[in-house]
């Protein structure tokens, strides 16, 4: 049996944070390290590079995947490394996990093998305590609200329309539906409420898409917490309680800096939830990688359905990024799940929003030669070029040409224009539509009416312009995760909707989505553990 991914990381000795800063000519004054191989970057050092021109921009997003995930981050990072060997100056910028999945059923997310960020137990776990500082930013919001009812209720709030929930980092189904406020009347008004994931609160998601700290500030005042006993949205600004959620996220706003197994810089900052959110790490941290490399990795959620769709139409739309590639991800048992078929879909996908596709077929140990060359064929026939990544097994030797294929495409003179998929003034149910029969190759949309009356009210109170972040299961093209392929002829539904007006777009759910996962019968949990030495054992 080889080695586990945590026993390859430390086998690796860790360039010092500073050496790594420094790789990226970033100097002593520019970072606040956190121990020896983590650091925060220093804003003075991101508005002294505010001028100097942009790198490219790569987007890694991949196929339906198959429950066991095709290897998205560790391609994403074994990539960088590959760029590295061939001597561009590339980082990685990823999001940060969460605790939910690391307990749960997932492990964690800095890649795998020789393509793995380190420190990797750290990253994986408290890392800089940013999703803490967010669950306590938005966790006041809730303490702030409840206060308010109990303290008289000027805002006349209804307390069955509140809509501002509590987050926590661990997956706990018990959560989900609570009460709160009971005990009499010292205690609060009681009233139905339930948790969510912290990576599933607004507050993640404002943080990532958000210019600065002012500018986080300011998004946090138009979160929306509820309505009055009028049917008027109420907003945190009346709340007052901004100013001290930007305080404490102050420096949680901030990149963090870290390294690939291979010493390659790594910007992993933010981790908001791939369906209910845009699932892509900080426009904060993805600006200053293209401002410091010549060549940023970066990757979005699940497939192109879900996370390359967001990645353009919200994060791009919202920060100016303009990607040059789109990396497709596929293995050969994610073929076999869905077929060519659907790795054609994404292709296309990725041709949709005006952005050259490159294939990497992220190679395992057992694939057969046959199913390797069938694939690789296949793609010849789509007119996409494919190579095969051998990230996990030999790091960037085996990503090389994967990394030259990037950079052709980078640098073609040739390359399409990107485009997004709806303007913004197209109406909320439109965009919906768009989004479903030109990604998702359905023939169209249901929108249930309680989902209907949402959006028309939002869209007389002035948020028509918004993007739209659609919640549904990334185990399909459609919105039915029993479906595999390249499914036809079906319709999604949208049964509900969701205004994250501080962050700055409707979600949109088609199926049953939840924001507070649960724990499998055998958690992950169950097999982290610390030695004798103090070392984190069993954490994959």
């Amino acid at each position: 049996m080889g080695k586990q991914d945590i026993e390859i990381a430390r086998s690796v000795k860790l360039r010092p944070i500073q050496d790594v800063a420094a790789t990226l000519g970033l100097g002593p004054d520019d970072v606040e390290p956190y121990g020896r191989h983590k650091a925060k970057i220093r804003w003075e050092a991101l508005e002294r590079l505010a001028a100097r021109p942009d790198g490219a921009l790569v987007l890694v997003t991949c196929m339906t995947p198959t429950p066991a995930g095709e290897g998205k981050s560790t391609t994403t990072i074994g990539l960088a490394d590959g760029l590295t060997r061939l001597g561009a100056r590339a980082a990685v910028a990823l999001r940060a996990p969460s605790l939910g999945p690391v307990f749960g059923t997932k492990g964690g997310a800095t890649g795998g093998g020789h393509a793995q960020l380190a420190p990797m137990e750290d990253i994986n776990l408290h890392f800089t305590g940013d999703t803490h500082a967010v669950g306590c930013a938005h966790n006041l919001l809730a303490a702030m609200l409840d206060n308010h009812l109990a303290q008289g209720n000027p805002l006349g709030l209804d307390p069955r329309r509140i809509l501002w929930k509590r987050v926590v980092d661990i997956n706990d189904r018990a959560l989900r539906h609570i009460v709160v406020g009971l005990g009499g009347p010292v205690h609060g008004v009681p009233r139905e409420s339930g948790f969510e994931i912290t990576a599933a609160s607004e507050v993640m998601a404002i943080l990532c898409l958000a210019a600065d700290l002012h500018d986080f500030k300011a998004r946090a005042e138009r979160i929306v917490v509820g309505e009055a006993g009028d049917g008027r949205l109420v907003a945190a600004r009346e709340l007052r309680a901004a100013g001290a959620m930007a305080v404490l996220v102050k420096d949680a706003i901030k990149p963090n800096l870290v390294q690939t197994l291979e010493g390659t810089p790594a910007l992993v900052h933010g981790g908001p939830f791939g369906n209910i959110a845009h699932g892509c790490n900080s426009l904060i941290a993805t600006r200053l990688g293209l401002k410091l490399a010549d060549v940023v990795v970066t990757e979005a959620g699940f497939a192109t359905d879900l996370g390359a769709e967001k990645f353009v139409d919200i994060t791009c739309r919202t920060g100016g990024l303009v990607p040059s590639v789109a990396v497709v991800v596929a293995t050969v048992r994610a073929v076999q799940l869905h077929g060519v078929e659907n790795l054609a879909k994404h292709v296309e996908n990725v041709r949709l929003f005006g952005l050259t596709p490159v294939v990497a077929l992220n190679h395992f140990t057992g694939d057969a030669d046959a199913d390797v060359a069938r694939i690789l064929g296949a793609c010849r026939d789509l007119g996409v070029r494919a190579e095969i990544s051998r990230g996990w097994e030999l790091g960037a030797a085996g990503t090389t040409a994967l990394a030259r294929a990037v950079l052709d495409a980078t640098r073609a003179a040739d390359r399409p224009a990107l485009r997004f998929l709806y303007p913004e003034d197209l109406p909320l149910v439109k965009k919906i539509e768009a989004i479903a029969t030109e990604i998702y190759g359905a023939d169209g949309v249901r929108v249930a009416p309680a989902a209907a009356v949402k959006l028309a009210r939002w869209e007389a109170l002035g948020y028509g312009r918004l993007p739209v972040c659609v919640a549904k299961t990334q185990h399909s093209l459609s919105d039915d995760g029993k479906r595999p392929g390249r499914p036809r002829g079906f319709t999604v539904t949208v049964r509900d909707a969701r205004l994250c007006a501080g962050a700055g777009f409707v979600v949109a759910y088609a199926g049953d989505i939840l924001t507070m996962p649960g724990l499998p019968k055998a958690p992950g949990a169950e097999s982290i553990d610390i030695d004798a030495a103090g070392n984190v054992v069993g954490l994959f």
